[in-house]
């Protein structure tokens, strides 16, 4: 039964790659993966590379020479903000390939004024129909966040602490909700907050994401990778929903969509 469950992931995952790229007679090109689709053919090819079934699609010379003539927008169906570690090998962990995953990589996965920039291009530009916050588990940036805010910090190089207090609410949160936890413990729970931050970071920065995800015509999902096993768990997008709310509340959002 498994095996043919694969199969059928397999299958689908494929046709749904081959949808977004597939041309027409009269030369147009097959609508996007709607975002629910997206989501799934992520799901489905971390299934493949998890279950060591990875089809590697896309890594060929014809894809290389499509790249050469065609814009990314025409093809790619995922944007994904993840941190920099090398265990975090994002096209290879979604056996996905050249023009499919708009990439956007920092460390500790903060989304400050560059990444939100670089989200809003890979929603807005490259028409990618979601975007995922990838968390994952050992984050070196997060676990020295959460070290300092516990009294036990470390020197750092002096543009490290600015590229990561964006997740110094995330930790006092983990802390909070999580009163029993201390030291090392209070470390994966800082990481899924640290997720839910980045979300909230962009919705309060840009309008343009809230306005696509209130269009239904993206979704934002958060997700933490185990880079001990390659599984990536998805969390709820029901979180999503009321952090927008909330931002949508907030008076100190910004409003203003376009740059002046």
């Amino acid at each position: 039964m498994r095996k043919k469950f694969l199969k059928s992931v397999v299958a689908v995952s494929c046709f749904l790659a081959l949808t977004s790229t597939t041309v027409l007679a009269s030369g147009s090109k097959v609508a996007k993966p709607s975002p629910d689709e997206a989501i799934a053919m992520l799901k489905a090819g971390n299934e493949r590379f998890v279950t060591g079934k990875s089809i590697h699609p896309h890594t060929d010379a014809a894809r290389l020479a499509l790249a050469g003539k065609e814009d990314q927008g025409d093809h790619a169906y995922a944007t994904v903000i993840s941190c920099s570690d090398s265990r975090v090998p994002v096209e290879i962990l979604f056996d996905a390939g050249i023009m499919d995953i708009f990439v956007i990589r920092v460390a500790g996965n903060v989304l400050d004024v560059d990444e939100a920039g670089s989200v809003e291009y890979g929603l807005a530009h490259v028409n990618t129909p979601v975007f995922v916050v990838l968390g994952h588990t050992q984050c070196g940036a997060v676990t020295a966040v959460t070290n300092a805010v516990q009294g036990h910090g470390h020197p750092l190089e002096r543009n490290i602490p600015p590229l990561v207090d964006n997740i110094i609410p995330a930790v006092k949160k983990a802390i909070a909700n999580n009163p029993k936890a201390h030291g090392a413990d209070v470390v994966p729970y800082a990481i899924e907050e640290n997720v839910w931050q980045g979300m909230e970071d962009l919705f309060m920065e840009s309008p343009v994401s809230r306005d696509l995800v209130n269009a239904g015509k993206v979704k934002v999902v958060g997700a933490i990778y185990d880079v001990s096993n390659g599984k990536i768990n998805w969390l709820p997008e029901a979180k999503t929903i009321e952090i927008l709310k909330n931002v949508e509340a907030n008076p100190k959002r910004a409003m203003e969509v376009m740059a002046n």
